[in-house]
């Protein structure tokens, strides 16, 4: 290979300019036959994505048809007018669906981690491989693995969570669902870990920004999730904007070459973040030009660029100038080119366009995304057993501006959506009571927007119903009159009254509803009805009123396309909800941070306030009942390793089948490092039937119990660890003891 073309396979460009559309003809752009005629790349990222950013609308984006054809073309026109003729590597969004027209819409991540169900994400990840694989793509950005322990942050909804073992657990199910058994199956694509790492806990919650992590809490928090991630096959990771002490991720050597491919053994690629390489330069001012950029990220171990500018005529400078030598060139191409192997791109580049519309949104997809949006429901209060709803009720109130809201209901990196493919919560009602109940619809007042607010209305008919279902709460809807940086996060603009308060960009100052939402919720409350209040959002909000005021609240996060028949089936009892919180859930925003694995020692109360979280981590409430009983622990310890076994009874006293999110947590009692005041070890979501017990049985061994000792090794120390098994991390119903008498190396 020239020097030319392997610094082309190094570049990843934007690919929605790269294809165009005339009715139903599709072809390849001039802007793509320049780019290929100054030097062959190596891969596109978001070719079909679809939203306002890209401005490719439901007409000028793609169809699933289309999206194959134009896949297909880009492929056949760099094989035929390259000298090597390399495919491309087709890199998607996949969040919670592939984001692009057509394709099935799942819960966002948040509401995917409130299931704690790895095996459903598993099946979900399998479907947006599927999906994505009909069209083209053989790569997908997802999961993303970063522990948001600040809501403020702008991308809580794209997280699995404040907790690192549930947050790994959940990302090893989604890469063994979009990978399968090894690199390269048919309907199977790569995943991409993002962002690697410490993004979420941002000071102030400023996207992007700055935080305080040290090395004993990266290797005991942030970086364990990637790690399981890395150890289940995942074939590329990405770089997060953020630095870690000073050091800025998209070039830092300890974390890119010694932990991630010294320690972990990683075979894959490493990609940066849309132009986080160039950010080395014009954000974080550790490089003085786009050749010095270049040159720091390449000799860290940054394999690919994400944008096409961060290397290219960049890292070609640096060569020739000896900045970078040609071994590293080499190893960061030979990368890219051995999973482009594994894919099997070389054999098959074309993707069969006449499988599309038996893959992609299919009615057993949207079952699944259906499913997904049920075990995602948390029940946060029930206050005499108001839910589900009683026979009796004749007239049903639906008020509030995320009641009949398509986009507000499907969380960010989502693409455009016809009509009638959403099913919102008024839909959803409509649809389970038929004509046995009166419903009516009143928005009341938007997320935002105080200027149009109807809230007189929405009690004039409030007035008439027998209940009031208020659905309220944030959006992250992107829209064509909101404005975007190049990195594709969302630009805040006060003259912008869009309902968009969450999603990439938007952090928040405080977690209050925003608008007249909370004042339209206090006018409907003096009418004295019953009140069930729905949440659909993409990060905590402050429910401290609404808990006090309200008797029943249920958490949908953003639910996705079937959520609202999902929300619908929990109200009226279709469906007994078990989703637990996956992140505490503040009284204040001055609680911030507040996150249940604290490191010791414990919290103290405030003056005004208890240093608890309004709801904590793992808590969710069931229409069943359940109890635990004999609780055993017991030790066999080994030369080189132990195994503690846990076992317990859970049994369904009420008489209505439901399921049970079982938690185990542990306490080191004394470590020679501070260690977390409690931290989950195990977990099971299982279906018990009415008056029928389970047995749940637990192993843990000395990776398990691990930590990052002062002398910088990773041990499980000897001395006494508590057992706490219970409903949440706070509502403890079994707690017992054992000891452990030597250290164990690992």
């Amino acid at each position: 290979m020239t020097l030319e073309e392997k610094v082309g396979q190094l570049s990843k460009e934007l690919g929605w300019e790269m294809y165009e559309k005339d009715g139903e003809h599709v072809y390849v752009s001039k802007k793509f036959k320049d780019l290929i005629a100054k030097r062959p790349i190596g891969a596109l990222w978001a070719t079909l994505r679809a939203d306002p950013w890209t401005k490719k609308t439901l007409i000028t984006g793609l169809s699933p048809q289309q999206a194959a054809k134009a896949i297909n073309a880009l492929q056949k026109y760099i094989i035929e007018n390259t000298r090597l003729g390399i495919p491309l590597l087709i890199s998607e969004e996949v969040p919670h669906g592939h984001m692009a027209i057509g394709a099935t819409v799942f819960p966002t991540a948040i509401g995917q981690a409130s299931t704690w169900n790895p095996k459903l994400l598993e099946e979900m990840a399998s479907v947006i491989a599927k999906e994505t694989y009909a069209v083209g793509g053989r790569n997908g950005y997802g999961p993303v693995l970063d522990l948001a322990r600040d809501p403020r942050w702008s991308r809580t909804e794209e997280s699995y969570g404040e907790d690192a073992y549930l947050v790994g657990k959940m990302g090893e199910a989604v890469v063994k669902g979009l990978q399968g058994q090894r690199l390269g199956e048919k309907d199977k694509i790569m995943s991409t870990l993002k962002h690697f790492v410490a993004y979420g806990v941002p000071e102030g919650g400023h996207n992007g920004g700055f935080n305080t992590i040290g090395e004993r809490e990266l290797r005991h928090h942030f970086l364990k999730p990637f790690e399981s991630a890395v150890r289940a096959g995942a074939g590329s990771i990405m770089t997060a904007y953020n630095s870690i002490d000073g050091i800025p991720c998209s070039s830092n050597e300890w974390l890119l070459k010694q932990v991630l491919r010294k320690e972990w053994g990683f075979q894959g690629f490493v990609v940066s973040d849309l132009l986080s390489i160039s950010g080395l330069q014009g954000n974080h001012r550790t490089a003085a030009s786009g050749v010095e950029a270049a040159t720091q990220s390449i000799q860290a171990g940054l394999d690919m660029d994400l944008s096409g500018v961060g290397y290219g005529d960049n890292l070609l400078k640096a060569v020739k100038e000896g900045k970078v030598s040609m071994q590293t060139l080499d190893s960061a191409v030979a990368n890219i080119l051995r999973v482009k192997f594994k894919l099997g791109l070389f054999e098959n580049p074309y993707v069969d366009e006449g499988e599309v519309l038996a893959k992609v949104g299919t009615m057993e997809n949207r079952e699944i995304a259906r499913q997904v949006a049920r075990e995602s429901i948390v029940l946060l209060k029930n206050e005499n057993n108001l839910l589900p709803l009683k026979e009796g009720v004749k007239h049903i109130a639906v008020i509030g501006p995320n009641a009949d809201n398509i986009y507000n209901q499907l969380g960010d990196y989502t693409a455009p959506q016809p009509d009638e493919k959403v099913v919102t919560v008024l839909d959803g009602i409509r649809a389970l009571v038929g004509d046995r109940i009166k419903v009516q619809y009143e928005k009341g007042c938007a997320i935002r927007d105080t200027q149009h607010s109807d809230i007189e209305n929405a009690k004039k008919i409030a007035k008439q119903a027998d209940i009031i279902i208020a659905v309220m709460g944030g959006s992250s809807a992107r829209d064509f009159r909101t404005s975007y940086e190049e990195t594709g996060a969302a630009r805040v603009e006060q003259k912008t009254l869009s309902d968009m308060e969450s999603g990439e960009g938007y952090d928040r100052a405080t977690l209050d509803f925003l608008g007249d939402q909370l004042k339209l919720l206090k006018e409907l409350h003096k009418l004295g009805k019953p009140i069930v209040l729905v949440t659909i959002k993409g990060r905590p909000l402050n429910l401290s009123w609404a808990q006090e005021n309200i008797p029943a609240i249920v958490e949908a996060w953003y639910p996705g396309q079937e959520g609202g028949m999902a929300i619908a089936e929990v109200l009226f009892g279709k469906y007994n909800p078990a989703g637990r919180l996956p992140i505490s859930v503040p009284r204040s925003d001055g609680q911030l941070p507040v996150y249940y694995n604290h490191n010791k020692p414990k919290h103290h109360d405030y003056i005004e306030m208890e240093a608890k979280p309004l709801y904590p981590f793992g808590y969710g409430l069931s229409f069943s009942h359940f109890t635990y009983q004999n609780l055993k622990v017991n030790v066999v310890e080994k030369s080189e390793d132990f195994e503690c076994t846990i076992s317990f009874e859970v049994s369904n006293t009420s008489d209505i089948d439901g399921d049970e999110v079982v938690q185990v947590y542990v306490v080191d009692e004394v470590s020679s490092v501070v260690t977390a005041v409690k931290q989950l070890k195990a977990f099971e979501r299982r279906h018990i039937k009415a008056h029928n017990t389970a047995l749940f049985s637990f192993n843990l061994r000395k990776n398990d119990l691990k930590l990052w000792g002062a002398d910088k090794r990773w041990k499980t120390e000897k001395g006494s660890f508590k057992v706490l098994v219970g409903k949440s991390s706070e509502d403890i119903q079994l707690e017992g003891e054992f000891s452990l008498s030597k250290d164990y190396s690992l």
